[in-house]
């Protein structure tokens, strides 16, 4: 199955996940006003979904994205962006299912923004990673999370410098999860994703709440607050049919309720 939101954003869906592609190549994908718009579409989509468990958002042409349209920035003299300007998951969007980037050549500033906000990252052997606010006199407070996911010297000299730095270096630091062949490239991130979407429904997104939680929490309200949102997950039918088809040795029927 397959869809456009306009032809700036493309919106295939594979069995249970959906493959949002920026598909602005000709620009390398830079976040334009068409293609933000696009993707707050993509997004709303993926959420209002029933059937749809996982999203895998990457970029068309051999490339993720090259960040902001700068050219949009001088023609119309931007100081602060909006805080509704980009559409970013768990941030100005608000989602409840996991989300891959699959990371093609370049992910600067912007697209390192996307590729952070995502749940898990999947990378090219090509592909490189920066925040190159300091070198266009711009700022990245979007990346404040980054402090939870890399080490502080390493989140230090990557925003200080603005230089990029290789998939095996983001794959070193934590920044991504898994690196392939460029050829190989959605495939592996459609494998991570298909691994998440075989699990509950509810017991996927009790999951992806407590490691958010144990993030923004210390320990002992963390506890606290995933016991709380994990209850959905254990009153549900799901969790009487997890544990009986295993023991009737059968595939799972997950309903999500």
């Amino acid at each position: 199955m397959t869809g456009t939101l306009g032809d700036a954003v493309l919106f295939d869906v594979d069995d249970e996940i959906a493959i949002i592609t920026l598909n602005r190549p000709e620009k390398r994908n830079c976040l334009s006003r068409d293609v933000r718009e696009g993707l707050a579409d993509a997004w709303d989509r993926f959420e209002n979904s029933r059937e749809l468990r996982v999203a895998v958002l990457t970029g068309a042409g051999e490339t993720f994205c090259a960040g902001g349209d700068l050219k949009e920035m001088v023609a119309t003299g931007m100081g602060v962006p909006p805080r509704d300007m980009f559409a970013l998951p768990y941030d100005t969007v608000e989602l409840t299912k996991p989300t891959v980037a699959a990371v093609d050549g370049v992910a600067f500033a912007g697209g390192w923004m996307l590729a952070q906000a995502c749940d898990l990252c999947v990378a090219s052997t090509r592909a490189r990673f920066a925040v190159t606010e300091v070198k266009v006199g711009r700022s990245s407070p979007w990346a404040a999370p980054l402090i939870h996911m890399i080490p502080q010297r390493i989140m230090m000299e990557i925003l200080l410098t603005g230089n990029p730095i290789s998939a095996q270096r983001a794959y070193e630091v934590g920044l991504v999860n898994r690196v392939s062949a460029p050829d190989d490239l959605l495939d592996t991130a459609l494998e991570l994703a298909r691994e998440i979407s075989v699990g509950a429904p509810l017991s996927v997104r009790a999951a992806r709440d407590t490691v958010m939680l144990a993030t923004e929490m210390g320990r002992s309200a963390a506890l606290q607050a995933a016991r709380a949102a994990s209850e959905a997950c254990y009153r549900s039918g799901d969790a009487q049919e997890g544990p009986a088809a295993f023991a009737e040795k059968r595939t799972p029927r997950w309903q999500g309720r």
